[in-house]
């Protein structure tokens, strides 16, 4: 199949999922209240709460649900067949991703911006309010290490990433004082520091760090460790307008112009798919369902989207209106960054072998390795488009990472603030989420824990969508449009946790491994169990809630 088909049906289903769906869901289920006020207005502190343009927020939005996950795992899922993963990401975002994202928002805005843990409490019981912040918090920790190494391994492996990295930071914090203490136009702040972000790639490959720093500190991994981890204390501690939410303003350009001239390239070249539409049901990583699911998951469904949305954008909204555009919207741009990447993988290779070759270098050299053939087309040279392409993995990450560590240190205040005291301070919780990161990208067991990260980040989806299916039973409101998303994608990952967990403690159990990797898969194996306990005692208090819910609206009818 030709890739500029792909395109013209990805655009298709954005357009119908947003303009119809999503705007009846809005309209006629939710009932946005442009009237109604919201939580950024209602409790405006210029730290947590804080009233946002749409159109910053809508940058704000992408760059932070938008992390590497909408690229790496289209990527790796290619060896089930580009069919089976394109139509994942087209079902799973006009059905179940737009509808997790706008939920979030919605209801946590509804709710005096709550967060989940919060929700939880209110929906369903104090039990699973402990269960469940639990849960997120390890999840989150997951994230933080994953990223962190990302981070790490691209300011070590690319040496023009750092230099790039530097002046997002500084256009981050430009960006924030234009907007918000000095009042400037939106246009010329965006243009201003969109032009300072985009110099820095640029000087990068002028002035790379094994050039200013000497080879040995430019390949430290605890260098970037520690500055990765400082760069995030800092977008943790202070109010979100001076450095989060600009700053991934800002970087969300650079993935927006990266993606839209790479369709160009697209559009000009029109390369054929060269991989197998389909190859077999179960590889080497697992079969198709439900492993699949949970590789795809940015890009379809993400658990972590409905963190953002409610523990952060519902806090920002200054209009419910704005709930569609932010929330549903960002979804079906992040859907076609996810089919832009497994356009990549599917047409740059002429064979599987090819392909194979290339992915055992990781991911991100393939993504890079594609975006620069398709700059070429434009005129880009290969090295500058390469540098391109991978500054964009740096910027997913970093910006998803201090996201990460700011809701870590939130987590550690709802779960233990009630012991004492010092679990409510913003420093101490973010140091110790940054420490607790540390561990695992430096220790290397963060490579035994991503396995776990994709059923993890599912499985927050369906507890997300299983909060907002409850919140609309108590207010009266249809459900079958989040109900149904949300047991697919319940029975889905506890399928997925269970397979994973087999597949670990068989081998533990068999004697198949042995030494470290005897330690790592034992530890997944186990976790794995964990966090399928976790899912059905939440899912039994859920449940309970329903009953609860639906027979207080039974009586009022009656009544």
């Amino acid at each position: 199949m030709n890739s500029v088909l792909v395109l013209i049906i990805a655009f298709a289903v954005a357009i119908v999922g947003y303009y119809r769906y999503a705007r009846y869901i809005d309209r006629k289920v939710m009932m946005s209240d442009p009237k109604r006020t919201t939580p950024a207005n209602m409790y405006m502190d210029g730290v947590e709460f804080m009233p946002t343009s749409k159109n910053v927020l809508f940058g704000y939005q992408f760059k932070s649900i938008a992390g590497a996950g909408p690229i790496i795992g289209p990527i790796i899922a290619i060896q089930w067949g580009w069919a089976p993963a394109l139509l994942w990401i087209l079902l799973g975002s006009f059905f179940i991703g737009w509808v997790q994202d706008y939920s979030s928002a919605m209801i946590a805005m509804r709710n005096e911006g709550a967060s989940l843990g919060g929700l939880s409490y209110r929906l369903i019981s104090p039990r699973a309010r402990l269960i469940l912040l639990s849960f997120m918090y390890f999840y989150l920790l997951l994230i933080a290490g994953a990223f962190g190494n990302v981070v790490v391994s691209t300011a070590t492996g690319l040496k023009s990433a750092p230099m790039a990295w530097l002046f997002l930071t500084l256009a981050g914090l430009l960006a924030g004082q234009m907007i918000y203490k000095w009042k400037k136009d939106i246009v010329l702040t965006t243009v201003v520091t969109v032009l300072i972000a985009m110099s820095g790639i640029y000087l990068g490959t002028l002035a790379p760090s094994d050039s200013i720093l000497g080879t040995a500190l430019a390949n430290n991994r605890v260098l970037w460790a520690i500055v990765a981890l400082v760069f995030c204390y800092f977008a943790a501690v202070l109010p979100i307008w001076r450095l989060a939410l600009p700053m991934n303003y800002v970087a969300s350009y650079i993935v927006f112009l990266g993606l839209l001239f790479g369709i160009i390239g697209i559009l000009l070249s029109r390369p054929d798919f060269t991989l197998p539409a389909v190859t077999d049901f179960s590889i080497k990583i697992g079969p198709i369902w439900p492993i699949m699911f949970v590789t795809i998951a940015c890009g379809a469904i993400s658990g972590w989207h409905s963190i953002v949305s409610s523990s952060g954008t519902a806090r920002q909204l200054e209009n419910e209106i704005d709930a569609r555009p932010v929330g549903a919207g960002v979804m079906f741009v992040e859907m076609i960054l996810a089919v832009f990447a497994l356009i990549i993988a599917g047409t740059i290779y002429a064979s599987p072998t090819e392909y194979g070759a290339a992915i055992a270098k990781g991911p991100g050299v393939v993504f890079a390795a594609g975006v620069a053939k398709l700059l070429n087309v434009l005129g880009l040279p290969l090295d500058l488009g390469r540098s391109y392409g991978s500054v964009m993995m740096i910027v997913l990450a970093i910006t998803i990472m201090q996201l990460v560590i700011r809701f870590m240190r939130v987590a550690t205040s709802e779960i233990l603030g009630d012991v004492s005291p010092v679990f409510k301070n913003l420093h101490f919780g973010t140091i110790v989420a940054s420490l607790l990161t540390a561990a695992l990208v430096l220790t290397g067991w963060w490579q035994y824990l991503w396995v776990l990260f994709g059923g993890a980040n599912q499985l927050m989806a369906s507890l997300a969508l299983m909060l907002a299916t409850i919140w609309l039973i108590s207010e009266g409101r249809a459900t079958a449009w989040i109900f149904y998303p949300m047991i697919f994608m319940f029975v889905t990952t506890v399928a997925a946790l269970l397979y994973t967990s087999y597949s670990l403690l068989s081998k533990v159990f068999s004697g198949a491994v042995q030494g470290e990797a005897l330690i790592g898969n034992t530890l997944m194996g186990v976790v794995a169990v964990f966090l399928v306990i976790a899912a059905l005692v939440l899912a039994w208090e859920g449940q309970k809630a329903f009953a609860r819910f639906r027979s207080l609206r039974a009586g009022s009818s009656v009544a």
